[in-house]
């Protein structure tokens, strides 16, 4: 890069998507009633459905996250945050400092959900603040008319891989081909690139897909979330920690699956599967192609479809327990009825030989 490639300036924003997880269910419409937060009007793109509609708040005052753009309320026990900070400078210079200004926010974002978290606990089930988080970073800058996306990746290609991967210093050619070479766009000046932590997008017309990247920054948390929590339910029964089922699970007619360990298991096995089947219909890309293929990136590069697969893995080593479990008793019963049938029948037969020499 040449030292006048390394001065020229840039407009844009970067923009910090943070989701945390806050226990398991939250009552939207009793915050909306008890004013203890205040409601924002929604604005979602076409591309999502009102199956899941998130309430969109104000910070609670007092605080001073005047680059806080978007506070959100999920149902299912998620608060997700947006910041905007605006730049002009160089890439080279916006490097240096990108660690330090993702880290302020990073400590931002626990302290303004937190103040949310205050606000609302009464009306969370199970209320926690945090299990777990998760963030995802998008530097956008404004597109240029005489700097073609070829031109930008060839004169500015190493920076912009490096700032992706939160590092100071050039990465291999290996290493940053490979990432440059994922590039996509739409029109002819847009360039959209796609990786584990962050995104750099060249265009100026970005607001319709900033919901697409907190929308997954959200479905991470929340499959990560899930497998975290099969992790500990299931690591009960490796450690054989499930205690053995009462008597009266065995009796006929009394019920199926008790209310023990595996019990539990089954019932989070469908809490699980009906969240995150909303989660997966929550939005609808039929006939746009490009927020489809963005999408797609997006999907790929934070490892969705691996969580889900291994989520998908451990629902069904739960229902391999629950159907050993439920055979053992089903067999249990089995063999009470015989006992039973031939405990009355060896009654009658007592009774009979008593009547007849009576």
């Amino acid at each position: 890069m040449t030292e006048q490639n390394a001065n020229q300036l840039f407009s844009g924003n970067v923009f910090i998507f943070q989701a945390f997880d806050i226990g398991e269910d939250v009552n939207l419409e009793h915050i909306k009633q008890s004013h203890s937060v205040m409601s924002r009007p929604l604005s979602l793109p076409k591309y999502f459905k009102n199956y899941h509609t998130p309430l969109p708040i104000d910070l609670p005052h007092p605080h001073s996250s005047s680059k806080c753009i978007s506070a959100n309320i999920h149902s299912f026990g998620v608060i997700s945050l947006v910041y905007k900070i605006p730049f002009r400078d160089t890439l080279e210079n916006l490097r240096k400092r990108f660690n330090a200004l993702d880290s302020e926010f990073q400590e931002q974002g626990v302290v303004d959900a937190g103040s949310i978290f205050k606000a609302i606990h009464h009306n969370i089930k199970q209320p926690r603040f945090f299990h777990l988080r998760t963030s995802y970073v998008v530097i956008q800058v404004d597109s240029q008319p005489a700097l073609s996306t070829v031109t930008l990746k060839d004169t500015h290609g190493g920076t912009i891989v490096s700032l992706l991967r939160f590092e100071t210093e050039n990465l291999s050619e290996y290493q940053k081909n490979e990432i440059l070479d994922s590039a996509i766009g739409y029109y002819r000046g847009d360039l959209f690139i796609i990786d584990t932590q962050a995104a750099f997008v060249y265009d100026e017309e970005y607001s319709e897909i900033l919901d697409l990247f907190e929308f997954a920054n959200i479905q991470q948390l929340e499959l990560q979330y899930f497998d975290r929590m099969l992790d500990q339910q299931l690591n009960v029964v490796y450690q054989r920690e499930v205690r053995a089922l009462p008597l009266k699970a065995y009796m006929p007619f009394i019920g199926s699956m008790p209310k023990d360990q595996i019990g539990s298991l089954n019932i989070l096995k469908v809490d699980i599967s009906v969240i995150i089947e909303r989660l997966k219909s929550s939005i609808k890309l039929a006939g746009e192609e490009y927020i489809s293929e963005l999408y797609a990136l997006l999907v790929d590069r934070l490892d969705i479809d691996n969580w889900k697969a291994s989520i998908d893995d451990k629902l069904q080593i739960i229902q391999d327990i629950n159907s050993v479990y439920q055979a053992k008793i089903d067999i249990i019963r089995e063999d009470s009825l015989s006992v039973l049938i031939i405990v009355l029948i060896f009654i009658e037969l007592v009774v009979g030989v008593l009547t007849y020499f009576k």
